[in-house]
Order: C-alpha cells, then structure tokens, then sequence
C-alpha cells in the first residue's frame, strides 16, 4: 500500500481491488448479463469495442391467404433479400409475442364520453369491444424486428456503412410491400426493457438527461429487478419463468408453415434467428472439400468391397446420399444464385408458474415434432440464450445449421396482416378470422374512403351497415345520412336521436329535387352539376331504355339554367324553383321533344305522383338523417334515392365549408346502376365526394349490376374499403376475378354464416367474423333479423 494515505484512503484503494478482482467476467448483476455496453440516441448500439448494429421493425404482409403466384413471388423477394447481405453483416429476425396489459388495452378500445345524452351507449359498445378482446388474442402484441451488425474500428467508420445498409433493407422492405421503420436508441431501449420485464407491469421511463443527473447507465433503466439460474433447464428473470431452446432442423424438406405456427402461440415468447452468410468463395471451397472428402470414402468402400469380394459398386446407402446431396448443393452455389447461411433458430418459453412455462414449451415441441424437426433445451446455456435473444444480433450460441438461401427462406417472415388503429376514429369491425384479434381501423385514413357492403340476403349486410352507423355516431362528430328503402333503420335512429323522414305519397313530409345552394359544385355556376341530376331525374321518369335523346338533353339544359335564374340573382330559399316550374317551362318552348318531356313530367307535377312537386319543408339540421321511401312505388323508390343522393350532396357541400365529413349510407343501391344516366350520376358521387369530406357507403346484394358497364365498375376501382359477406356462385367468380382473390380468400365468403366474410382495407385483404353480443339493447334496435324481431315483439305484448 503507497505510504501517505490516510486510512480511509487506503479502505478505498483496497475495495477498488476487490471489486476489480470479483469482474472476472461471470455476471453478478442483471447489468452485468446485458452485453452491449454503449446506447446512442440514433439508435446505432455497440457491444464489445468494435461491434455496431442497428434495429428495423417491419409490419406483416398477407403471406398464408395469398395466391399461389404471389406466395411464389413473395418467396423470390425474400431470397432475394436474404441474399443482399454478405458475409460482414450478422443479422438477426426477432418475432415477440408481449401480452398486453387488459388495463392498458382497455383503454385503446373505450370510447371517450362526450357532453350529449348517449354516454351509456358508449359504455355498452365499449363493452361489447372488450368482450370481444377478451375472447379473441388482443391480449398479445405482435411485434417483428431485423437486427444488423457489422464491426468496425470506430463509431466514425461504423455509422455510414449501417446507414448504407439501413437504407437498401427499407428499400427491399418497400418491394415486398411491407412497412418498416428504424428504431432510435430510446426506442431500442423500450424495446429491451418490454423484453425483460415480460409478465410484470414495469413502465419504461427514461430520457437521456437522467443520465447525466443520476450518474446511472442505460442498463439500469432496462435491468429487470434479477435473473436466477437455478439449473441448466430454466431460469426466472424477475418473478416470469423462462426457457430456452433451440430448434433442431432434422428434416430435409421444411414447410413454410412452420415459423407461422410457432408465431401463433397464444402466449409470451420470444422466436430469434440468427444468419450469417458464408463468404461464397469458402462455402464453395468447403463443399468441394468435402465431396472430396465423401469420393475418398466412397473409394475405401469400393477397395473393401473387391478385398471380400462382392460388388464394388454396393456401398453404404448413406454415403451415395451425401454424395449426391453434396453435389447438388455445390451445383446450386455455383449456377442457381444460391447463397449458404449459417442458423440458428432459438426460442424462449416463458409462463407465470413453472406449470404454466411447461405448458407452453411443450406445445413449442409438439409444433416443432409436426413438422419433423425437435425442440431441444439449451442445457446450462440458459443465460447465453436469452442474451442472444436480445435485439443486438449477437449470439453467444454456437450451435448452427448450414442452409441455402431457399432453404432459410422457407422461414418466411410474414403470416397474416393486422388491422388495428387505436385512434379515435378507428371503429369496429370484427375479429380477424386468422389470428382472433379485433379489427378496428379509420375509413378515413385510406386515399379513398369510399366504401361498399356486399352480400346476398341474409348476409348481414344492413346489420354490418348499422353496427358501422352506431360506431361512427358514437365516436366521431360526423354527420351520417340514410337511404333507407325497406325502413329497415328507423328503430336504431330513433334510438340515437336522429331524425327519420318518411317520403310517401301520403306523407306530409316533403324533400324539393330541386334544391340548390351557392356551394353546390366546385365551379363559379353551382347550375352546372344540378343539370346533371336533372337530367338523371328525367332519364328515370321518362324511362327510355336508351335513354335520352340528344334534343331532350339539350332543352332539359336549356330550361334549367333558365329555371334557376331568378335564384342566382338572389339566393333565396323562397326563390329556389320546384319541379313544376320547371315543367311550366317546358311547356313554353318549341321543340316538340320539350313537350314529350314536360308530358313525362306532368303525372309527378299535377298528377298522383305529385309527392317530389313541393318544397322542402323538413329541417335537416340533425346529425343522423334517416329518409325511409319504403312506400314509395317501385317506379318512385328510384326517384325517391336519386333525390335523395342530391339532398346528400347539398349536405356534403355544406359541411364542406364546417370541415366536417358527411357518411352516406345507400342501401338497395343497384336500384340506381340499371339506368345510364342514374349510373352516370352515382359514379360521379362516388369519384367527387371524396374531394369533398363525404365517405358513400353502397349497399347491395346485386354485384352483376355493379361491373353491368365499364363506367358503373369505377365504383370499385373508387373504393378502398368493402365488406363482402356471402355470395352467391356466380358473384363469386366475377369478385375472384376484378379483386384477385385467392381460392383460400374466396372459402371466407362461400356458404358462410351471418357476419362472416373479407374485409377490404386498401391493400389488406382478411377474413373476419363479428359475433355481436344478442342480449345488449344496441343488438335489438340494429337487429333486422324477422324471426328474432317478431319474437322481441311478442315477448313485449306478453309482458305488457
């Protein structure tokens, strides 16, 4: 000890030495297992002094629904990827399975009271989606990550060469058609701590400046409160038990469902594969060596085999197979684009109680067994397993499988996409009928909202429609209109306050076709766009089966701008024309087809038809508009929704100027795409409303009468959300056809069950099922279903 230290110096300098003898590198503190030793805020991680990686995490795309050929071409792709990286760059997928806490989950899915009277409908519905969650698999958060590292000499040289890399695996992602985004270095420690705090509710709570303040490394804010490695099999990382095993691949052909039935497992774990590829060079060299190697042997066998005197051409069937597999292996490296990869595949099993981890390993086996392959536990490697775990692509395991490229990308990374948003505006629309997960997602964050409900009777097409109604009332301000045919809405608006209008002929209640306002179109004359209403009106009424006639279209024209004149000049609602002006009009001019028209007109004008010839006198201020036209004749109920889809864009336009979105609900719509000129006019809404805050909604079981005419199938090229739900046989083909749906995809909606069926969302295809609770109050008023509504019916009178 150097003299002139006092004695507490000297207490000092000999714990230094006591501590520094004890770091002989076994870990004494959960840090200490933690192997990286620095954390930079762009997300670059070093571990050791010269080793530097960085994190992607990337979304699902549809592999298991998808058609044969794209399966094939997503397989290419991701050859393709795989062999981007060279033998510098060790890389690592991580596939984790986190439960959710219920608490945390819950309250993404509750929907936020407001200042109205529907608050209890709010909390019903939010309990319905709870219900639902808990019946399904949301308690578990998916998360898939890519892990790269390559060594360097300094952070300086490190950091261009992984963002080069960076930058090629996002562009490769983007060809697969998958999203992906790099992680930063707080997000990379989040990541970790989610990690090793499974089971526990621990929060990550870290800044950067805590550092400084407090004098702790990031490890701390990571570090679970302990690891205990009991024994070789397994091992407790703060109150969760743990296990670690690598997968064995004995078999010699591997299915590309494999990884996608360990990856749904419902529980907590952990899927890592590590790869690193062989340098091409060596990987052939070593091939070459060791046919080499087998030729050799196959010639000791031969040289035995003419010392006893048989065959030299018998030799053991084992060394004829290697030595033809080795062949065909050095064959595919040399001319087939074939790359060798070193593996291995690790899994960690985790449970609250040992019971419980037991469970769940064995399941793991028996996936693993199914497929001829065998889990197999890292005996007394516990500890170097969960590090390799960690999303650092460092392994400390050096237990690897060689494989090529198409054999390592029968590992496809992607099973089913998720549709789930937990923002305000996502609304509910089944569970995912491939994972059990809720799906939740925002019409409006498509490019184009516009949507359509496919399905034939019984289906569930108005119960969809309603259950989407009642979503959106309850957790958006948007104004909702209906077109309600069959007056199958009127008791779930009543419910919600809205307002029905009943348009009949003994109705009092009147709606004007020919209402206009000053923000009607897009143009400086708002005229231009009622003319073509007007005629799409006339074309229904004079039901011409080729449609109008050039002179019929021109006086039309004509005596419309001329109708609306006096309007122009002073925009009145005194002042706005009725249809019986326009008829006077008509009768003034000269052409002959002028007064062919006004006598088509005249039964709707003067005659018992005269239910469209009045003024509007109902107050459409209510958010919820429901027009029931049930009894409206078949001729009229036409008329009745072409008016009805011009009120619609009054109110679009309107709301347009508040910045509000206007929802419009068509139900029975094909009964307006059997005319040119009615077709004409809904697909101009359908191209034009987006434009304008208005999401249409079609609703229709007659999908011949959608794709009839090259104009009416924009309607589906304009819409980036439908809901098909069962369909009939010949529907099914054309659908398969103008979506490119696969024969799989095209099961979910044959001789399915109500409420069963694909969901359309952009490019995101999945099947879905909604089970809506029957024994709430929203059930029974959006239930359309008349065995179960005459039976409520009936109970009523009984009580009653």
């Amino acid at each position: 000890m150097p003299e002139g230290l006092s004695k507490s110096e000297q207490a000092q300098v000999k714990e230094i030495i006591k501590n520094a003898q004890k770091d002989d590198g076994t870990p004494r503190t959960a840090q200490q297992t933690l192997p990286f030793d620095r954390v930079f805020p762009d997300g670059i991680v070093r571990v050791g002094m010269d080793y530097y990686t960085k994190t992607i995490q990337f979304q699902d795309i549809n592999y298991q629904l998808a058609q044969q050929d794209d399966k094939t071409e997503i397989f290419e792709e991701w050859c393709s990827f795989l062999n981007f990286f060279d033998s510098s760059v060790h890389f690592q997928l991580s596939f984790m399975n986190f439960a959710t806490e219920v608490g945390d989950f819950e309250k993404k899915i509750a929907i936020a009271h407001q200042s109205d009277a529907f608050n209890d409908v709010r909390d019903e519905y939010s309990g319905i989606l709870l219900r639902n969650m808990q019946a399904g698999n949301n308690g578990l958060t998916k998360v898939k990550y890519i892990t790269f590292g390559i060594h360097a000499d300094s952070m300086k040289l490190a950091k261009p060469r992984l963002i080069h890399i960076e930058m090629d695996i996002l562009n490769n992602f983007k060809r697969l058609g998958v999203i992906a985004e790099t992680l930063n270095g707080e997000q990379r420690l989040a990541l970790m701590h989610k990690q090793l705090h499974m089971g526990d509710n621990a929060k990550f709570h870290f800044d950067w400046r805590y550092l400084v303040k407090s004098g702790l490394s990031v490890k701390d804010f990571i570090a679970p409160s302990s690891f205990e490695f009991p024994n070789g099999r397994y091992f407790k990382m703060g109150d969760t038990w743990c296990s670690m095993s690598f997968l064995s691949i004995d078999a010699s052909d591997v299915s590309d469902r494999m990884l996608a039935d360990f990856l749904g497992m419902e529980s907590s774990q952990i899927v890592t594969m590590h790869l690193h590829s062989v340098d091409q060079n060596e990987a052939i060299k070593t091939v070459k060596h060791t046919i080499t190697e087998l030729d050799r042997s196959k010639i000791e066998e031969q040289k035995k085999a003419v010392r006893a005197g048989y065959d030299m051409e018998i030799i053991p069937s084992d060394l004829a197979t290697y030595g033809k597999d080795a062949k065909a292996l050095l064959k595919e490296l040399q001319s087939q684009n074939e790359r060798m990869f070193l593996l291995t595949f690790l899994i960690m099993n985790t449970g609250r109680t040992k019971e419980e981890l037991d469970n769940n390993i064995f399941q793991a086996s028996s996936i693993a067994q199914k497929h001829s392959c065998n889990l197999v536990r890292l005996d007394f490697q516990q500890e170097q397993g969960l590090v390799s775990t960690l999303p650092l692509a460092y392994n400390e395991v050096d237990i690897q499988r060689g494989m090529t490229t198409s054999s390592t990308a029968i590992f496809v990374p992607f099973t089913t996409q998720e549709l789930f948003q937990d923002h305000r505006g996502a609304l509910y629309y089944g569970l995912n009928a491939l994972s059990n997960n809720l799906i939740m997602v925002d019409r409006k964050k498509l490019k184009n909202p516009n949507g359509l409900i496919l399905g034939t009777p019984g289906a569930g097409k108005s119960f969809a429609a309603k259950r989407e109604i009642v979503n959106s009332f309850l957790v958006t301000d948007d104004d909702i209109i209906i077109s309600d045919p069959e007056s199958e809405y009127r008791a779930m608006v009543e419910y919600l306050g809205g307002q029905v209008v009943k348009i009949s002929p003994t109705s009092d209640q009147y709606i004007n076709p020919m209402d206009i306002n000053m923000n009607y179109s897009e143009d400086d004359n708002p005229v231009m766009l009622k003319v073509d209403f007007i005629l799409s009106l006339c074309e229904l009424i004079m039901g011409a089966k080729d449609g109008l006639q050039p002179t019929e279209k021109t006086v039309i024209d004509r005596c419309v701008r001329q109708v609306y004149r006096k309007y122009l000049e002073d925009p009145k609602p005194e002042n706005i024309p009725i249809l019986e002006d326009l008829y006077n009009l008509l009768l003034k001019q000269d052409e002959p087809e002028a007064k062919y028209v006004a006598t088509a007109l005249e039964i709707y004008v003067t005659g018992s038809l005269n239910v469209f010839n009045h003024r509007t006198n109902v107050e459409l201020r209510n958010r919820l508009v429901c027009f029931d036209i049930k009894d409206l004749g078949k001729q009229l109920k036409k008329i009745g929704m072409l008016i009805i889809e011009d009120q619609v864009w009054c109110r679009v336009s309107e709301n347009r100027e508040a910045g509000k979105s206007t929802r419009y609900y068509m139900d029975e719509m094909h009964l307006l795409l059997r005319e040119e000129q009615t077709a004409a006019y809904t697909v101009e809404i359908w191209k034009r409303f987006r434009k304008w805050g208005g999401m249409p909604t079609g609703i229709t079981q007659n999908v011949k009468d959608l794709l009839a005419s090259r104009e009416v199938e924009n309607i589906f090229e304009n819409s980036d959300f439908i809901l098909m739900l069962n369909q009939a046989v010949g529907d099914r083909a054309i659908l398969a056809k103008q979506l490119n749906i696969s024969p799989h995809q095209l099961s979910y909606v044959t001789h399915s069950g109500e409420g069963e069926g694909l969901i359309f969302y952009g490019n995101v295809i999945l099947p879905f099922i909604d089970r809506f609770p029957k024994e709430t109050k929203l059930y029974e008023v959006i239930n359309t279903k008349f065995s179960e509504t005459s039976g409520q019916k009936e109970q009523q009178k009984a009580a009653v």
